[in-house]
Order: C-alpha cells, then structure tokens, then sequence
C-alpha cells in the first residue's frame, strides 16, 4: 500500500460518518412520535404521585411537586379507611388484591385455550387437506374485519340463557376458542417449516397428531409466546366484556374495579391521585411484557407477514 493509501484509509477512519437530513427527520419524527405516547403515561404517573390537596394546584406542572406514596399505599390496602380519609381520599374503596388475582385468572385461562385451539386449527390449514380449507381459512381471515362489540349482545343473550352469567366461566367463554389473527399468524410460521421433517416422521408410522405434538410445537416456541402475549394483553386490558358478564364485585377484573372506583364518589369527587396509583400499578404487567418481549413480538410479526 502507497503511502497516498495510508493516508487516505488513516483520513477515511478518523472522519467521523455524515448523518444525512432524510435521517435526522426519520429520528426527530420518532422523538415525537414517542413523545406523544409516553406522555398520556407519565401525566398518569405524575398524577399518582402528587398529594390529593395539591392535585389542582400542579395540574400544568410536568413534574410532581411533594412526591408522595401514599396514594399507593391506600389502593393497595396497606393503610386504614380513616388513614386514607386524612391523605385526601374520597373514601372510595378498592379490593385492588382481588381484582389483580380475577385478573391473572381470567388473562391466564384465555390465553392457554386461546393459543391451543388456534395452534391445532393453524397446523390443519397449513398441513392437512380437506374439502373446503380454503373457504374456511378465509371465513376465519375475514373474522378479523368483524368488531368485536358486534358480536357482544348475541354472546350476553346466550350465556343468560346458560345460566353463566356473574361467573368466570361466562367471562372467559367468547375469548377461548381461536381467534382470526391467532390462527392466520400461527399458520403462516407453520407453513415455514420444513417438510421433510414431516414426511420423515409420516415413513416411519407417527401419525398427525404426534407430528404436531412432538415436532411442530417444539420448533414453533416464538411465535406461540408471541400469540400468548400479544393475547395476554388485550385480554388484560379487556373491560367491555367482564363488565358486563361479570357484574359481581367478587368477579370484578382490574379495568372493571378502576371504573368502580372512579363512580365512588362519598366526598363529592372522584379520588383521581388513587385513581391514578392503581391504574400505575395495573399497567405494570403490560410494560413488563413488552419490554422483555417486543422485539421479538416485531421479529415474529414481519416474518410471518413476509411469508
């Protein structure tokens, strides 16, 4: 190499790269985007961190002034109805341990059935053949341009007239079997896999059910977590549905125990710095999920769309 060479390689490494104005406004674009979606939920967390008497006096400030724990402790139950009476409550009661425990039930229930159903119905569009596969895979693909709050008085009058109403078991019944993007997401990573793993196990006499069993389920561990997480949110976050199936107070999930406590109202106004604390702490599972799982939520989501 010519010393021009070294030269022109030693310039090259010291210059540092050009960040080109099409990049910077990709960036600043993010910046804002992100911005305008941690706000709503920092205004939140603020909110619960504030002292009810100065809730007003600071509502324009970005920042909580007098930090306090407080409302935390009173959603939690940790302190007395007299205690949370003199913080500033409204005297608004919440069983914040009850609804966390309905919830986790009702959220773990729909997400195991949901994902088996949908994982079985999956593997028979991508592998097995049928008269009229493909009429069906497309009743179940346009399922998804369907609201769901279409189909919410047909599911009321049906579990009334079971009688399963006001129990968990007709909470949980619209969301358990298969749902269209469940189905369409799992049988596109299905369709991915190898055949001839398949035929191998097929020559040698296992038949469908074991091949799904022992060898499609083993390969397909990321996109089944994806579905069930992807599903565990909503589903936590679901509040039409238990609100009105589940009108019992010991049914109540946490969305549904938020707007109860939100319409107590003993002293006159809602109690929004507890409020705010229980929906800071009911929005703590979701976070957790997507930071621990949303990229790899992304890497599964636009490799099954690519296929």
């Amino acid at each position: 190499m010519t010393p021009r060479h070294v030269e022109a390689s030693a310039n090259a490494r010291g210059r540092k790269p050009r960040i080109s104005a099409a990049r910077l406004m990709a960036w600043l674009a993010l910046v804002v985007m992100l911005s305008i979606t941690v706000f709503p939920l920092w205004m939140v967390v603020k909110t619960a961190l504030l002292p009810n008497k100065s809730l007003f006096a600071n509502a324009a400030s970005l920042l909580p002034h007098d930090a306090t724990l407080d409302n935390f402790a009173r959603v939690l139950g940790l302190v007395s109805k007299q205690r949370s009476l003199t913080l500033g409550g409204s005297g608004a009661e919440i069983d914040f341990v009850r609804a966390l425990r309905n919830s986790l039930v009702f959220t773990g229930v729909i997400v195991l059935m949901q994902t088996c159903s949908a994982a079985m119905a999956a593997y028979a569009f991508a592998r097995l053949r049928f008269p009229g596969r493909a009429t069906l895979f497309a009743l179940f693909v346009g399922s998804m341009m369907i609201p769901g709050v279409v189909t919410v008085i047909p599911n009321f009058i049906l579990l009334k007239r079971l009688g399963l109403l006001n129990t968990m078991a007709g909470m949980v019944a619209p969301f358990c079997l298969m749902q269209g993007f469940s189905v369409f997401f799992l049988r596109q990573f299905f369709l991915s896999i190898p055949r001839d793993l398949e035929e191998a196990a097929l020559l040698d006499g296992a038949s469908h059910a074991y091949i799904f069993m022992r060898i499609v389920l083993p390969l397909s561990v990321t996109p089944l977590a994806t579905i069930a997480m992807l599903t565990g949110i909503n589903m936590w976050n679901e509040f039409l549905w238990p609100y009105l199936a589940g009108r019992d107070p010991s049914l109540q999930v946490i969305p549904v125990a938020l707007q109860f406590f939100k319409s107590q109202t003993p002293q006159g106004q809602p109690d929004w710095t507890g409020l705010m604390a229980a929906a800071s702490v009911a929005i703590v599972p979701t976070i957790a999920l997507l930071i621990a799982f949303g990229r790899r939520v992304v890497e599964s989501v636009q490799f099954s769309g690519g296929k």
